[in-house]
């Protein structure tokens, strides 16, 4: 069932409620005293890379980076943490976005504060759909032509088996629909990036 940030009877593993409701209290309680409006978007697994901006974490913990420094020979293998999930190949399966994707939805979520209809709303990003980590990593290996090397690690604690965004409210509300839901284009934008710019943004 893909998650939404209303859920608030979701298992604590997977968001840290106390900070969840407090952000939605403190934002609805400001947006009263002041008159003001919102559109509060929360994303998930923003990846992907335009010719100029690309993922350049230190250190770096997200999996596609993790996977295309794998096969740029930069590490010798990307671990798979858990492969017992209740799952069609047994690995967690994520949301994945392009940051296309999340800039268009800005964009979108200003033009409607701007238009001045409608409520202040807090919105999900993301493809609905999700991939496992094992067709992530398959995935790159289609885009980069390399082996890359995946070794099994044992199950991380608090990962859940399934972690999507309904994103219905960001079509509906938005009228946002992403161009770049296929991981294979997200995960080649972001090779082409790390290739062009081997050290990230450092010289």
């Amino acid at each position: 069932m893909p998650w939404m940030v209303d859920d608030l009877d979701t298992p604590a593993v997977l968001v840290d409620l106390d900070r969840v409701e407090a952000n939605l209290r403190r934002a609805q309680d400001y947006a009263d005293a002041h008159g003001l409006r919102y559109a509060s978007l929360r994303y998930f697994n923003a990846c992907g890379a335009s010719e100029r901006c690309g993922e350049h974490h230190d250190p770096e913990t997200h999996l596609i980076p993790l996977i295309l420094f794998t096969a740029q020979g930069r590490r010798e293998s990307i671990a798979i943490f858990g492969d017992d999930y209740p799952t069609p190949d047994g690995t967690a399966i994520r949301d994945y976005i392009h940051i296309a994707d999340l800039s268009q939805a800005h964009l979108l979520a200003l033009d409607y504060l701007r238009r001045g209809g409608g409520n202040s709303e807090f919105i999900n990003l993301g493809n609905g759909g999700g991939y496992s980590v094992k067709e992530v990593i398959d995935a790159a290996r289609r885009v980069t032509g390399k082996t890359i090397e995946a070794v099994l690690a044992p199950r991380r604690a608090g990962d859940p088996s399934r972690l999507v965004a309904n994103a219905s409210k960001a079509h509906e509300v938005l009228g946002w629909n992403p161009q770049f839901p296929e991981i294979e284009k997200i995960i080649e934008s972001a090779w082409t990036w790390h290739e062009t710019h081997p050290n990230g943004y450092e010289k």
